[in-house]
């Protein structure tokens, strides 16, 4: 059986790599890294690069945290028992160019051991997933993202692009808006093992995933960082940007697990966009490239 320990090792690694790429992609800009501990138990690593040739503001984190949950999170989770450990790397990059898009990868493993006597197993398993924040939508590029994730899912189980892809769709809606948060991409929850997956398998899928950040995320940047673009397009930028803000706020469970776990502010909110605009009762010109961004903002288009 992989140990806990074992998977936070390699998640450090990823992050390392990912951080290493995300400085030769942008060419200017260098990741600042705090170290920190959390009350209660456990710490991590937030790194954050900004300003940028490219890379306005992103984070790359790593945190390994163990501790008693609150009653509210034993509700969410629907456990009995609190003692838990949850380790994982979570990122999102905002570019300051409005053709770049905006993207969120995690990748995390959450466990609590049973006790001496519980008649409880064990809960433990694996989540994570990566999505895309287009401004624009390019629909060429959306193909590649959506391709580079099937064939990631497809080394590993049929159905897992499908299924997470449908999850992903659902996962980043904007209820109050009646909008995806963007062209989606994969995401799943409490993911174990099975008669045809072991713990082993899907940790490996999880490493996978995480390892599909740095060349998807480096293509679809060097597609579109030397292009031109106007003001009006980055102050759609800028409102596009608010609508991951309320995403962000209203409806992440990341975000949500972090402020009732105690975590550390500074790394959860990271995700946040360094400028943003929230035009009052916006509608795009007929006809205009806003207006198609806007109109593929919906579930269940079959980007691969």
């Amino acid at each position: 059986m992989i140990s806990k320990e074992q998977i936070a090792e390699d998640y450090k690694q990823i992050q390392d790599e990912i951080c290493a790429a995300l400085e030769k992609l942008d060419g200017v800009a260098k990741f600042e890294e705090e170290i920190w501990e959390r009350e209660g138990g456990g710490g991590g690593r937030t790194r954050v690069i900004q300003n940028g040739k490219v890379l306005e503001k992103g984070g790359v984190n790593f945190s390994a945290v163990h501790g008693h949950l609150p009653d509210t999170m034993k509700r969410a989770l629907q456990v009995e028992q609190d003692d838990f450990f949850a380790t994982g790397v979570s990122i999102v990059i905002h570019p300051n160019h409005p053709l770049v898009p905006i993207i969120h990868m995690n990748i995390r493993y959450f466990e609590m051991p049973s006790t001496m006597g519980d008649s409880q197993k064990p809960v433990r398993w694996f989540g994570g997933g990566i999505d895309l924040t287009p401004h624009y939508v390019f629909e060429d590029d959306a193909r590649f993202f959506h391709s580079g994730l099937k064939t990631v899912c497809d080394k590993y189980y049929e159905d897992f692009y499908p299924r997470f892809k449908k999850w992903a769709d659902d996962y980043f809606f904007i209820k109050h808006r009646n909008e995806t948060r963007g062209i989606g991409g994969i995401f799943y929850d409490r993911l174990t093992a099975n008669d045809e997956l072991s713990w082993e398998d899907i940790f490996e899928f999880s490493k996978s995933v995480g390892r599909s950040f740095a060349p998807l995320y480096t293509e679809l940047v060097n597609r579109n960082r030397d292009k031109s673009f106007t003001e009006d397009q980055q102050l759609f930028q800028y409102q596009r940007r608010s609508r991951y803000a309320e995403f962000n706020l209203v409806y992440d469970a990341g975000t949500k697990f972090g402020l009732e776990t105690n975590g550390r502010i500074e790394s959860i909110l990271m995700s946040l966009p360094p400028t943003a605009k929230w035009l009052y009762d916006y509608h795009p010109a007929g006809g205009s490239e806003e207006e198609k961004t806007l109109s593929l903002l919906k579930k269940g288009i079959n980007w691969a």
